[in-house]
């Protein structure tokens, strides 16, 4: 056969807009984000999220909650009475315009969290539709096996009447509220094919941002741009609890750049609802190690989360099914996450997906200790060592890729590294160095 039969087969269609290049999602949880819990209150605080440098505001879910089977007196946002209207608790169809219309006065873009899976066992589509929904081996509604969401119960898109009317919900937000995309609940568990044929329908009214809440890379062929790197979370955080090797970060960096599309964006994190809620806020989760974790998941390979109230200390699990408003106040991280957006947003080889650098590994010789590589794309480099271990260290570097002319992030100081440059970490420190050409930031 000729060598031309032989050609690679690209099957990842998805394309990533201009504006994604160097992009930062930020979660709102409407509910705890104000002591009003309104969308009118998210509003007011837009140019705060969009100065710590986020570009795409990701609102949890805004439909009205069903009421059977609640947990808790609110409930899950993620139980879903109604997929065409808007959760009153948080305001009305005006209100969520203001917001959605004031984002994009400020550059920003808006998705909104869609739960396809399942929806609550009063939503209307019960009665009028039950051929909709799976059955158990009783030929009774079920919640998703094994799990305990025992307010909400599973759809079967094996039927193309709900696949034609979960399309025509979506496609009615973009249309009648501008929103630019989704981020969409479990999304491995409803069929790839439909994501597709959704993707097809969003695009025909505009271009839209889709985030898959899964990690398969399967789903970025032709429906998502970004899907969670869990993988990365669970590793960081084992590493920070001592569980875990640094080598086992290693071998997420080898899976990410071999097995992975390059064109998909990875969402790194330290946290989210789930994780805040359930297990615990990012300090209980990363503990000493959090600063480096953080560093990582934004000047690493991927696109940074930052979940409402990290940047103020994320002092407290906030309760999912009742109200509990963050507690605002100015911290040291969420001045952490400001410097290192302006950075991330400044140097392209630390932008996301195709459009920034691939990680090179630079050898040290603390492997078990310190994580170290590059990121360089044109005249641009930089330098990220990271001490994932609560001893101190004092480590140097292989080969020659490291060597360079420096700002150090923390100092604002130049430093010239070369051949036999020892540096000194404390325990879980880490340092950033980028191109003496580039502007201090």
């Amino acid at each position: 056969m000729p060598a031309n039969d032989y050609a690679p087969n690209d099957r990842y269609l998805v394309k990533q807009a201009e504006w994604s290049k160097d992009a930062v999602i930020y979660q709102i949880n409407v509910r705890q984000f104000s002591q009003a819990g309104t969308f009118e209150a998210v509003t007011q605080r837009l140019a705060d999220i969009q100065s710590l440098g986020a570009s795409i505001i990701w609102l949890m879910p805004v439909h009205p909650i069903g009421e059977v089977h609640r947990k808790g007196a609110l409930g899950s946002p993620y139980s879903v009475k109604d997929y065409l209207s808007i959760n009153p608790e948080f305001g009305d169809e005006a209100s969520f315009k203001a917001l959605v219309d004031r984002a994009h006065t400020l550059g920003l873009k808006v998705i909104i969290d869609w739960v396809p899976n399942h929806s609550a066992w009063d939503n209307p589509l019960v009665t009028e539709h039950p051929d909709w929904y799976a059955k158990d081996y009783k030929g009774d509604f079920r919640p998703s096996p094994w799990w305990d969401w025992s307010d909400i119960i599973e759809f079967d898109y094996s039927n193309p009447e709900l696949r034609k009317y979960m399309i025509d919900a979506m496609c009615y937000w973009v249309k009648q509220f501008n929103i630019d995309g989704f981020r969409c609940d479990v999304a491995g568990y409803v069929p790839n094919d439909f994501w597709q044929q959704l993707r097809q329908a969003l695009d025909a009214i505009k271009p839209v941002f889709m985030l898959a809440e899964w990690e398969n890379r399967d789903l970025h062929e032709q429906a998502f741009n970004m899907s969670y790197a869990w993988s990365w979370n669970e590793t960081m955080h084992d590493i920070a609890m001592g569980r875990a090797s640094v080598n086992r970060l290693r071998k997420y960096y080898s899976w990410n750049e071999r097995a992975w599309p390059r064109s998909a964006y990875r969402m790194t994190f330290v946290s989210n609802h789930d994780k805040n809620a359930w297990d615990g806020t990012q300090h209980e989760q990363f503990g000493d190690c959090l600063e480096a974790a953080i560093v990582l998941s934004v000047l690493g390979e991927g696109m940074p989360l930052i979940y409402n109230s990290q940047e103020a200390g994320e002092s407290k699990r906030l309760a999912f099914f009742e109200r509990d408003p963050i507690d605002w106040q100015p911290h040291p991280v969420g001045e952490l996450y400001r410097k290192l957006i302006r950075l991330k947003k400044r140097l392209p080889a630390l932008w996301n997906g195709p459009f920034g650098a691939t990680m090179i590994q630079v050898p040290n010789s603390k492997p078990d200790q310190v994580f170290s590589f590059v990121r360089m794309q044109d005249s641009g480099k930089v330098f990220i060592v990271l001490n994932l271990s609560a001893q101190s260290v004092t480590v140097n570097f292989s080969e020659r890729l490291f060597e360079g002319k420096y700002f150090e992030l923390a100092n604002e100081s130049i430093e010239e590294l070369k051949a036999g440059s020892e540096l000194s970490l404390a325990p879980w420190g880490y340092r950033i160095y980028f191109s003496a050409a580039m502007p201090k930031i």
